[in-house]
């Protein structure tokens, strides 16, 4: 069915190519003045990300009838990666925010059971349930978002914003407020600070699911949040926010990345890096340039985990300090990763410098912070791939490394594929990529605004890849004697500590809220019903001493009863009737 769907969407995608975009609608819900529709749009962009998500996830499913073979629940796997898909697939030809919003749920839905695929490990469950709450949290936020949007007077399609952010003027609070909520979402979906610790926990999960989160789940969330972009240029305080973002991510994500000794997870940090670059696009409204990362990161990423997915099925090991040696038993593994660790650093033509081109070069005024934010990005994804490559593939080989085979051709298939597309896509001529813009420009290179910014580009790779060839690879678990470096260690392998702080501050604050709730329920609530209880308990057995079985008690016992009533009822009136009665008497 995926490869129905691929080679159907490459037939739609040649048909539309250069046309406007169409949309389909479909009546769902009208009652009184409330019209609910679900738009599907039908252009060069949503056809090419639907395109982008078959074709990966086709690879992963014919990756993964290799890599879990001899997995005792292999269909489940095949239904949730089904499941999985079709959200994918939703979200990249969906022009309807509710339906967008839906289909986010299901995504956020299936990734939980994907990253609790192997639930009867303690860790996996863990995992499973801090990336479900996670997402959660910016979901919840991003619903409040689309709930006030429409409550404005905004369109519930995505084609509708870009006119109704022109003909509106609200105040600059309601702007702010509205940008931010709708930040909230794509922040969590794409791994970004303060969203950010689930990515790398979710790594417990199947490597091939690994491979499509890594790849198309962040691009889905990045494309959900380019999207709504016409939104944040209303409000200066959205965009910085964006760029704030963005920015903290690109850097700490980086940094954190070098420090990991868990092969998946270094890569992981490196997509949040490579996310954060999106959201500083969107944030300066610079919409071709987003969308050129997104495609160029998807595709390369995606063959560094399947060459990642190869190394951990022969091994049984996810330590790189226990790898090494392994570029002549694995030689497509070997190719496979090389190829796609060059096209993620600006270093030889492929994927990734066509994109910093457009950087440099796209007819507009690059600031120089992000021009010295994206020379650290690039040398520091250069230092952390070249010392990831080193550990594995090069030194002397170590005892979980002596008789790795190369893999078999189920899983060698889909890699070399990939291989040869990161290798082709810079030979793509680049008037067919104008189908990334949604305003296509004539103006696509220009004069660079900073002079020689490409070389220095280029030699910031250069330099990151021989730091990383430089630095010592401490195979051993001993550490370092200097308090500084000890302490530096720890700070970036334990991700600046964002886990603790958290464990101090929000989970802290919900844990006191919840005892407190757990206290006042105990004590009060039940306490109050108990006494209720218990009075009625007491009264009761006080009140069947008086039943004697006589007749004359009974009676006796109703005329004292309708006495007190009398009393208690005319108490204020006795003074009137004694008087009345003496004055009867008299007579």
């Amino acid at each position: 069915m995926t490869l129905l769907s691929c080679w159907h969407g490459t037939i739609v995608f040649h048909q539309i190519l250069g046309q406007p975009p169409q949309q389909l609608v479909y009546q769902w819900l009208q009652v009184a003045d409330l019209d609910l529709t679900f738009a599907i749009e039908i252009s060069p962009v949503s056809i090419g990300a639907l395109e982008l998500v078959t074709f990966l996830s086709l690879l992963t499913q014919v990756f993964a009838l290799g890599y879990m073979e001899k997995d005792w629940s292999i269909a489940r796997f095949f239904g949730l990666m089904g499941f999985f898909e079709g959200a994918l697939t939703g979200i990249a030809i969906s022009d309807s925010l509710i339906l967008s919003y839906a289909l986010l749920e299901m995504l956020t839905l299936s990734s939980y059971l994907l990253v609790g695929f192997w639930y009867a490990q303690p860790l996996v469950v863990t995992a499973a349930r801090d990336a479900f709450l996670t997402k959660r949290v910016g979901d919840i936020i991003l619903l409040m978002g689309l709930v006030g949007l429409t409550s404005y007077g905004a369109g519930l399609t995505f084609s509708d914003l870009r006119a109704w952010s022109e003909s509106t003027s609200l105040p600059p609070l309601t702007d702010a407020l509205l940008g931010l909520a709708l930040i909230a979402g794509p922040t969590g979906k794409c791994a970004q600070f303060p969203l950010n610790l689930w990515l790398d926990e979710a790594m417990e999960g199947p490597n091939p699911a690994g491979v499509m989160r890594n790849s198309a789940v962040v691009s889905m969330g990045a494309y959900f949040l380019i999207k709504l972009q016409p939104i944040f240029s209303l409000s200066l305080v959205a965009s910085d926010t964006l760029l704030i973002i963005g920015s903290v991510t690109a850097v700490g994500a980086s940094l954190i990345a070098i420090a990991q000794v868990d092969i998946k997870r270094a890569l992981s940090h490196s997509t949040s890096a490579y996310l954060g670059l999106v959201f500083i696009a969107v944030g300066l409204g610079e919409v071709n340039i987003a969308l050129s990362l997104l495609l160029t990161h998807a595709i390369a990423k995606a063959l560094l985990f399947f060459s990642t997915g190869s190394v951990i099925l022969g091994t049984n090991c996810q330590n790189i300090t226990e790898m090494g040696g392994l570029w002549s038993r694995m030689p497509a593994t070997t190719s496979a990763f090389v190829v796609g660790a060059a096209s993620l650093v600006v270093m030889l033509p492929l994927g990734f410098t066509r994109v910093m081109q457009q950087w440099l070069t796209g007819g507009w005024n690059m600031p120089m912070w992000l021009f010295i934010l994206l020379l650290f990005v690039n040398a520091a994804s250069a230092i952390n791939l070249t010392r990831v490559f080193r550990s594995v593939f090069l030194g002397p080989r170590q005892q979980k490394t002596r008789r790795v085979p190369e893999v078999q051709w189920l899983m060698a298939l889909p890699m070399v594929t990939m291989t040869v597309a990161v290798l082709l896509l810079p030979l793509v001529p680049l008037k067919w990529s104008l189908w990334l813009s949604p305003i296509p420009s004539a103006a696509v290179f220009n004069q660079a605004s900073i002079p020689y910014g490409f070389p220095i580009m280029v030699a910031s790779g250069v330099i990151g890849f021989a730091i990383g060839c430089w630095i010592e690879l401490r195979r051993s678990l001993s550490r370092p004697t200097q308090f500084y470096l000890r302490f530096l260690q720890d700070l970036l392998a334990y991700d600046f500590y964002i886990e603790r702080l958290y464990e101090v501050t929000v989970v802290a604050i919900v844990r006191f809220s919840s005892q407190f709730t757990t206290w006042l329920d105990r004590y009060v609530v039940d306490g109050f019903i108990n006494l209720v209880g218990k009075a009625t308990l007491l009264s009761g057995q006080g009140l069947k001493y008086g039943v004697s079985g006589q007749s004359q008690s009974y009676l006796l016992t109703i005329m004292v009863g309708i006495s007190a009533i009398l009393w208690f009822l005319l108490r204020d009136d006795w003074s009137a009737i004694v008087a009345y009665w003496s004055a009867l008497i008299t007579q």
